[in-house]
């Protein structure tokens, strides 16, 4: 099992067809004991949660977002955990919407802070 994505800060690659967040959303994790959640925020998302479980390196949750345009969204989305070459971590999404039509796949990738 990969380690604890407690503290670590995720980004989206790009944007998925059907989705709202970009490169300038920022994913903040945390995680205990099974138990995964996340606010996430930038680009067209002015605030956004998600709750779920993790068990192995798959983590399973719903999210619910703002948008810029006043428009709430929820969905459920379903993820794989790897390793990036780079030792980076990365989270590989199957998400459908749950609030209204569309699902898609995208990928976020940890965020390292900057060097010291």
């Amino acid at each position: 099992m990969l380690p604890s994505l407690d503290g670590l800060v995720f980004a989206p690659a790009g944007r998925a067809e059907h989705g709202e967040v970009d490169a300038d959303t920022s994913f903040a994790y945390r995680e205990e004991d099974g138990r995964v959640w996340a606010s996430y925020r930038g680009g067209d998302i002015v605030h956004g949660h998600l709750v779920g479980t993790r068990v192995g390196d798959t983590l399973d949750f719903r999210y619910v977002h703002l948008n810029r345009q006043g428009d709430t969204s929820s969905g459920h989305c379903v993820s794989a955990l790897t390793r990036m070459a780079d030792g980076r971590l990365r989270l590989e999404e199957s998400w459908r919407w749950e609030s209204r039509p569309g699902a898609g796949t995208s990928t976020v990738e940890e965020v390292l802070p900057p060097a010291r």
